[in-house]
């Protein structure tokens, strides 16, 4: 795809397909194995807009684009939720972006398998031994270094055994980009990551009893918990941000 298609605004809540894309939801809005809930976008759309939004932090650390998909609810089916994100997600602002990079994570694998709930793990990647670890956090420092922010690739369609060279391929052809060109990459990569965080999370969304009633003074930044980069590894998924 090119620099120019990434950089244009998709058209605006288009049709999109709901891709099924393995991996827990946010620990803290997943409901216990075997209970996998048809009922999750109903769930979602009759949340309090404090928990929806904390849960929206979950998928992309970006205020603003959390605010946004909360604020228009109801959805009437995955694919509108889908395409609403993306279109919010289109529209970050350099800002934005920063923002929700700063809650991403870099943190190397260390065992792949599947969790509790049978998802994969965080990291979906078999093992990472001495060597490719070190090999790793260089080609990461060195990304870092150059643009400021953790490496972010979406690895959804990627074989276990194949997302380490992948994320090593990416990191190092990656850093030769220009700043802005990287920007946009890097913002695509976020997208895609997104819509998988969010299937994943409707596909099972649930809310604990107490967080039925809005909280007295919301604060979805001060109640979000950052997710783990892929590779790194997205809380729940092979869309590695390293």
């Amino acid at each position: 795809m090119s620099l120019a298609a990434l950089s244009r605004r998709g058209p605006t809540l288009p049709a999109h397909r709901n891709h099924r894309i393995p991996g827990p939801a946010p620990e803290q809005f997943r409901r216990p194995r075997g209970a996998a809930s048809p009922e999750g976008l109903t769930r979602f759309n009759s949340a309090p807009a404090t928990v929806a939004e904390r849960a929206l932090l979950g998928c992309c650390g970006s205020r603003r684009w959390a605010r946004r998909v909360a604020a228009h609810r109801p959805y009437p089916d995955s694919e509108s939720l889908i395409a609403a994100a993306d279109e919010a997600a289109y529209d970050l602002t350099p800002d934005d972006l920063a923002e929700a990079l700063a809650r991403e994570s870099f943190a190397l694998p260390v065992d792949g398998g599947s969790g509790g709930d049978g998802a994969p793990k965080t990291e979906r990647i078999p093992r990472v031994y001495p060597a490719a670890h070190t090999a790793l956090s260089a080609a990461h420092a060195a990304y870092a270094s150059r643009f400021g922010h953790v490496f972010v690739i979406c690895l959804d369609d990627a074989p276990p055994e194949e997302a380490l060279d992948r994320t090593l391929t990416g990191i190092r052809a990656r850093l030769t980009n220009d700043p802005e060109e990287e920007r946009v990459l890097t913002a695509e990569e976020l997208r895609r990551l997104t819509r998988g965080r969010l299937t994943r999370l409707i596909r099972t969304f649930d809310y604990p009893a107490g967080d039925r009633a809005p909280a007295a003074h919301p604060d979805p930044e001060s109640t979000a918990t950052p997710e783990m980069s892929q590779v790194s590894r997205p809380p729940g998924h092979p869309c590695a941000r390293v």
